[in-house]
């Protein structure tokens, strides 16, 4: 397994994980997009309004993790474009998925 604290944009929290997301809405398509200031830039194929967005977002990265919607929740960031979601599976989960996606975490 990777190691979660070589990420920046993730932390562990309450027995999850808390991931920093920079949101890049309007894409063609949606798929994670490399590390930006600490964030993982994620592309969205949706529009940011009502909700649109972050409902496309919640719900992508549950089907990516492998995990049920309900354990993906928006902490903080809903009108924003950077946001902090919630997950509700081990750090060292979400670092593997992170690896397998964007490659080894940079030192």
């Amino acid at each position: 397994m990777s190691d979660a604290t070589a990420w920046a944009c993730l932390s562990e929290h309450a027995g999850g994980s808390l991931l920093r997301v920079a949101v890049v809405p309007n894409a063609r398509r949606t798929g994670a997009d490399g590390l930006h200031d600490g964030a993982l830039r994620v592309r969205l194929a949706a529009q940011p309004v009502e909700g649109q967005a972050n409902a496309r977002l919640l719900a992508w990265l549950a089907d990516e993790l492998g995990c049920a919607r309900r354990a993906v929740r928006l902490q903080r960031g809903d009108t924003s474009r950077r946001k902090t979601v919630e997950i509700d599976l081990p750090a060292a989960a979400v670092a593997t998925w992170l690896e397998r996606v964007l490659g080894p975490a940079a030192p």
